[in-house]
């Protein structure tokens, strides 16, 4: 099949969304289809970005892009909306089968109007719950959510198929299309390179921070921002801590809360038990977070959690807060431990029992740690990609 591929979040740009389109993208690539990524040009000083996905690099068809100010990511690039850029040009004249559009709003548009021309199916991927950023808009966030609903609704509507990464966003989607909308919703996980992740050497983080041998070390993982709740982690370290001394954090990423927790890592009940990484390159940020013992994970504002698959993959038992995508991932008292999120003053305390309570029982721990790691298989790449593909049959069809 000819796929046409269409983001507004794309490398250099590391995200679960990035991730998932890249991922794609080769995995089709190396099951004989030809795909093309339309997505917003890099700046001109921006490096080749690899993430580790398999498979062979797609085409691209780039769209004249900006920085957008502000709140956005240093390398987060905006397309233009002309809807005659030589990109769109280039999409055209590949004569797509399908178009599969990650984005709802600039690129969305024009894959809809690409689909149109080509006569081709619109297939939709529903990565973000936007509402969870409406933080960032200050007093617009409430007539600029309810727009953003109303969008939302009327894009889907004109989709032939949604997909959306978790069984929880499915059951929300389909809540909020019309009652007599036939647009089938389908739950399709974004897939990790297992046989990858289980490969990857390893990194001590004990040696890199100057901790003890004997340190039960937690890893999380993922862009310091307000909707990511990393500071519930700290809190909850702080009160394991507490209760067992070996207890230590690893913090791999970066982002604007950055310097806040940098402060809050510093003071007494912290200080010397937690070790901010900044932003790494993605396999090397895997790598670290190999060489933990446990995961943890409090964001309240995914579609999925993808660094939930590969940290599982990766043999870390995860304690996870429950929310979106969750459970779709992480099994309970199985490879790890899901916290109730409710009620919010006492979440972190929550979070921070069940870390000294798996730090204390190395037992379950490692019977946690070699189930994640076995059954990391249900992740993999390769299935979702054969998932996708039957959807993508099936409409032609």
């Amino acid at each position: 099949m000819r796929i046409v591929l269409t983001t507004e979040s794309y490398l250099p740009y590391v995200s679960g969304v990035t991730i998932s389109v890249d991922a794609l993208a080769r995995g089709l690539g190396a099951r004989g289809h030809d795909v093309l990524v339309v997505a917003p040009r890099p700046a001109s000083d921006a490096a080749a970005t690899e993430v580790g996905s398999p498979g062979p690099a797609p085409r691209h068809a780039w769209l004249d892009s900006y920085q957008l100010p502000g709140i956005a990511p240093p390398a987060y690039r905006m397309p233009w909306p002309y809807p005659y850029a030589a990109g769109w040009r280039l999409a055209r004249e590949f004569r797509p089968e399908v178009v599969h559009a990650h984005s709802p709003f600039v690129t969305g548009l024009g894959a809809r109007r690409l689909a149109r021309q080509a006569r081709a199916p619109l297939v939709f991927t529903h990565h973000t719950r936007f509402a969870a950023y409406g933080h960032y808009l200050g007093p617009l966030a409430a007539p600029g959510s309810a727009l953003t609903d109303a969008y939302l609704r009327r894009f889907w509507a004109g989709c032939a198929a949604v997909i959306a990464p978790s069984a929880d966003l499915a059951a929300e989607i389909r809540s909020r299309l019309p009652a007599t909308d036939t647009v089938p919703v389908q739950v399709i996980p974004t897939g990790i390179d297992v046989a990858g992740i289980r490969v990857l050497v390893a990194v001590d983080p004990r040696r890199q921070a100057g901790w003890a041998a004997d340190a039960v070390v937690v890893a999380t993982l993922g862009r310091l921002a307000r909707e990511k709740s990393a500071g519930t982690i700290l809190e909850a370290v702080a009160r394991a801590a507490s209760r067992d001394d070996r207890v230590r954090l690893v913090v791999i990423g970066g982002g604007p809360l950055e310097d806040e927790l940098r402060a809050r890592a510093a003071e007494a009940d912290l200080v010397g038990r937690v070790m901010l990484t900044g932003a790494k390159p993605r396999l090397e940020a895997l790598a670290l977070l190999a060489g933990a013992d446990l995961f943890a994970f409090a964001s309240q504002t995914e579609t999925q959690g993808l660094v939930l698959a590969e940290a599982l993959a990766a043999g870390l038992p995860a304690i996870a807060v429950d929310g979106p995508g969750v459970r779709d991932s992480v099994r309970d008292e199985i490879d790890g431990l899901v916290v109730t999120a409710d009620p919010l003053p006492s979440r972190a305390a929550r979070v921070g029992d069940a870390i000294a309570d798996l730090a204390a029982d190395e037992t379950r721990r490692g019977a946690m740690a070699r189930r994640a790691r076995d059954d990391a298989d249900r992740f993999a790449i390769e299935t979702r990609v054969q998932e996708v593909e039957r959807l993508y049959r099936s409409l032609l069809g």
